[in-house]
């Protein structure tokens, strides 16, 4: 009805009625997409515990794997995405892409408002203040939104896992299976030496 009374106004200025909208545009356009960035090598289930609760907040997610070479990765870049899609289904608002570079670029690309990070404990929260901090200064127009992990991953991390692994233990509880069988493929027992510390 609104549309029909902007016709017949327009015909009495003598003006020719606006084309409508394609269909879709508008929904696009007000479309909230975030970044749920890290290295993921691999992908455990304390990233996917994050980027389900971020996949409620927001209309789609996109996982961006750093390609971070100086981390020295123990899978490949195309390694670490083929092990994250196959737990995607479950969530048809995430996606995985790739990065190289400055994450706000990457995201700037995407058109995405906010940045996903995952927060396990207290010592991760300094790390992450000062990158929240200096992607703000980079790109005041994109948030940080910090998440908590369940308990029960607090302390589970993509290094830890792969060290747990290459000493034999058992990482089912930690990962997917699908990563579990990629690491337990991949690891080397007694050549394993636990760093703490670093983010995923």
């Amino acid at each position: 009805m609104f549309a029909k009374a902007m016709q017949i106004a327009h015909k009495a200025q003598g003006k020719s009625a606006p084309a409508p909208s394609p269909a879709g545009t508008h929904r696009q356009a007000s479309m909230r997409t975030c970044i749920y960035p890290g290295t993921f090598d691999p992908i455990t289930n304390g990233h996917i515990d994050v980027m389900a609760r971020a996949s409620r907040l927001f209309d789609r997610i996109i996982l961006g794997v750093a390609v971070n070479p100086g981390k020295g990765p123990l899978f490949s870049l195309e390694e670490r995405i083929s092990l994250i899609r196959p737990n995607l289904v479950a969530y048809p608002n995430v996606e995985v892409d790739f990065f190289d570079g400055l994450l706000v670029d990457f995201a700037r690309r995407h058109g995405a408002i906010a940045l996903i990070r995952g927060l396990r404990v207290l010592s991760d929260f300094e790390f992450e203040f000062q990158m929240a901090l200096m992607n703000r200064h980079l790109a005041a127009d994109i948030e940080t939104i910090f998440v908590m992990t369940k308990d029960a991953y607090s302390y589970t991390s993509s290094r830890m896992v792969k060290q747990v692994a290459a000493y034999g233990g058992d990482i089912a509880p930690f990962v997917p299976d699908n990563v579990r069988l990629a690491l337990e493929s991949r690891s080397t027992p007694k050549t394993a030496h636990y760093a703490p510390g670093g983010h995923d």
